[in-house]
């Protein structure tokens, strides 16, 4: 039986991209679907593929952390429990921190970095009244090292890491599992949305977002390593982990080398 079989999964940005694969795999695994994200008619397009039509559709805005209380209220009123908490709703970054305004790095802060802990914090006294759970939240290998053009993306990643981290050494006894996942370029259209430096969007895609992993082939991965309970999990190209494994065992080296990749 699959890991994911019959149990109930709230997936964040499931309206495109890395959550949008998540919840078609998700979906063959048996697995009940909360979904949700800002845009609602995305979110109804997602559904509507899924062989469960017992899928709920929950909007939320990561950013307005005051109405999440009541977000987690409605899910449990409607299914119950929730099993598995994936934290993926993000947007990313392109511009210099130089040329960045500071309501910017503050909206990407609120969403990826304030937006899942504050959405964990509430689905976590359930979890932990039924001494049963699993938190996953999708960081990036940016959350591991930072690069040019993602100054505010990389600060936001990196706190997901620390937070992620300590509350997986705090949930030790409790039967719940946190595990982060560090995606590196994947095909999706977060570099579309990514915000600029003065908080439009790129509306374009890069070379490196375009040239990533497919989506569907990412999600697999993804939650391959969610069912083996896995602490983190990087899945990206050669490129990236390079990247990671340069930075962890050759720090100067990685900070000579940063300079010269292209990573637009």
């Amino acid at each position: 039986m699959s890991y994911f079989s019959s149990k109930i999964v709230w997936v964040t940005g499931a309206s495109s991209g890395i959550g949008e694969a998540l919840c078609y795999e998700l979906d063959k695994a048996g697995a009940q679907l909360i979904l949700s994200s800002r845009n609602i008619q995305e979110l109804v397009r997602v559904k509507e593929k899924l062989s469960n039509p017992n899928a709920i559709i929950l909007p939320i805005d990561l950013a307005k952390t005051d109405n999440l209380q009541q977000a987690v209220n409605d899910a449990i009123q409607q299914v119950g429990q929730i099993d598995i908490l994936i934290n993926n709703g993000g947007i990313s970054q392109r511009s210099l921190a130089a040329e960045t305004k500071e309501e910017v790095d503050r909206r990407i802060m609120d969403v990826n970095y304030f937006g899942a802990v504050a959405l964990t914090k509430y689905v976590l006294p359930h979890m932990l009244n039924r001494n049963s759970g699993h938190i996953i939240t999708v960081s990036s290998v940016t959350g591991l090292y930072g690069t040019p053009y993602r100054s505010a993306y990389a600060a936001s990643k990196h706190a997901l890491h620390g937070f992620f981290d300590s509350l997986r050494a705090e949930l030790n006894r409790q039967n719940i599992h946190v595990t982060l996942i560090c995606p590196g370029f994947v095909k999706t259209p977060i570099t579309i949305n990514a915000l600029t430096g003065n908080g439009e969007p790129l509306n374009q895609m890069d070379i490196g977002t375009s040239s990533g992993l497919a989506p569907d082939y990412f999600a697999k991965k993804m939650l391959q390593a969610i069912a083996n309970r896995k602490n983190r999990k990087v899945i990206g190209g050669a490129k990236e982990k390079f990247g990671v494994f340069m930075k962890r065992f050759f720090p100067s080296l990685f900070d000579k080398l940063i300079v010269r990749i292209s990573v637009r």
